[in-house]
C-alpha cells in the first residue's frame, strides 16, 4: 500500500490560494523589497497582508 506524501510540517498551513494581476509598477516595488529582504514574492505579499491589520 503506498504511503502518502506528506510536505513539511506546519503550524500555519496556507490553504487558499490567490491569483491576481498587478501592475508592472507594483511588480517592480515588490521585486525590489524582495532582493533587499532575501525574501520570495509570497512571503512578501504576506507581509503586506498582514501589515494591513492594524490600519
Amino acid at each position: 500500500m503506498p504511503t502518502k506524501k506528506m510536505g513539511r510540517p506546519t503550524d500555519d498551513p496556507k490553504t487558499i490560494r490567490l491569483d491576481i494581476r498587478i501592475s508592472e509598477k507594483d511588480a517592480k516595488i515588490l521585486d525590489d523589497y524582495c532582493e533587499r529582504t532575501g525574501k520570495r514574492r509570497p512571503e512578501g505579499i504576506r507581509e503586506g497582508i498582514r501589515s494591513l491589520k492594524d490600519k
